[in-house]
C-alpha cells in the first residue's frame, strides 16, 4: 500500500459475498484508514479474503462511506493496536498519540512505525483504534502532556525593532 504525504482518511466499508442461489450471506463491516477511497477498497478486500477467504470477484461493496470527527478542536489521546510484519516475523504492539483526529493518530502511528521499526505501510495492519482516558494512558510520552502546569520555554527570543535604532553599540539580548 502506497500512501501520499496527506493524511490518511477514515472509511466504513459494508460488503458481502455475492450469493449463488438466494441463500442470506453474511454482511461485513469494516473501519478502514487509507489516502483514498481506491486504497480503502483494495484493503477491505485484502483483509476479507484473507479473514473469511471471499475475493473480491465474489463479493460486493455495499456501502463506502468517510467517517468526519466528531469533535476535531478538542485534543485526545489515542490508544492504537498494531499488526505488523517485520523481517524476522510478525508482532503485535500498543502504541499512544495524541491527535485533535483519529485519523491525525493512526497517520502519526504510520510514520512512527516507519521510523522506529522501518516498517512499510503495506505490511501494518491497524486492528483497534480507541480513544483513551488521561488516568488510563500508558506510555510516558503522552502522560507527560496531561500535567495541568506545563510550560514551553521560548529560550531564543530575537527582538522587534519597531521604534529602535537597528544600529546601535551593544549586541541584543536574546535570552531573558
Amino acid at each position: 500500500m502506497r500512501f501520499k504525504c496527506a493524511e490518511l482518511k477514515e472509511f466504513q466499508i459494508v460488503g458481502k459475498p455475492l450469493s449463488k442461489t438466494n441463500e442470506k450471506t453474511p454482511i461485513y463491516k469494516m473501519r478502514i484508514f487509507a489516502p483514498d477511497e481506491v486504497v480503502a477498497k483494495s484493503r477491505f478486500w485484502y483483509f476479507l479474503r484473507q479473514l473469511k477467504k471471499v475475493r473480491k470477484v465474489n463479493g460486493e461493496i455495499l456501502r463506502l462511506t468517510e467517517v468526519s470527527e466528531k469533535s476535531p478542536t478538542k485534543i485526545k489521546n489515542f490508544g492504537i493496536w498494531v499488526r505488523y510484519d517485520s523481517r524476522s516475523g510478525s508482532h503485535n504492539m500498543y502504541r499512544e498519540y495524541r491527535d485533535v483526529m483519529t485519523t491525525g493518530a493512526v497517520t502519526q502511528c504510520y510514520r512512527d512505525m516507519a521510523a522506529r521499526h522501518r516498517a512499510r505501510a503495506h505490511s501494518i495492519q491497524i486492528m483497534k483504534v480507541a480513544e483513551v482516558k488521561a488516568s488510563d494512558c500508558r506510555r510516558s510520552t503522552v502522560q507527560q502532556m496531561h500535567n495541568s502546569k506545563i510550560k514551553f520555554p521560548l529560550p531564543h527570543r530575537i527582538l522587534k525593532y519597531n521604534k529602535k535604532s537597528i544600529f546601535v553599540a551593544e549586541r541584543p539580548s536574546t535570552m531573558q
